[in-house]
């Protein structure tokens, strides 16, 4: 499975962006995608997941502003973002995991990674 994220780029704070990834191969039985991102000198931090049956979990800072969402016809996985703020600016990385029985933010949990687009918000 291979992974390919687009959609990012330069946005001024309260503006949008979608995000999304692209999966090749196949993603099967109880899949979990997710969103994650990394600023420069921060850890890698989960920002919303979504289990194949519909289950979504999200980070505290974007409730209400970002939404996670996947077409299982295309294999892809998007993420709506609204009301960009400066915190919001990283790298954002799209991840996988064939089996997944719960949903979760966890970065370990995850399997498959793509690259990463920048999100930069002034």
């Amino acid at each position: 499975v291979q992974l390919v994220e687009s959609g990012g780029g330069s946005v001024q704070a309260g503006g949008s962006l979608r995000l999304s990834c692209g999966a090749s191969g196949s993603i099967y039985g109880d899949a979990c995608m997710a969103w994650f991102r990394q600023a420069p000198g921060k850890e890698r931090e989960g920002v919303a997941a979504i289990a194949r049956g519909g289950s979504t979990t999200y980070l505290d800072s974007v409730k209400g502003r970002f939404t996670i969402s996947v077409d299982n016809a295309d294999k892809t996985l998007y993420l709506q973002m609204n009301d960009l703020k400066l915190e919001d600016t990283a790298m954002y990385y799209c991840a996988a995991v064939r089996a997944c029985p719960t949903v979760s933010l966890q970065p370990d949990m995850y399997y498959y990674w793509g690259h990463g687009t920048q999100v930069t918000v002034s």
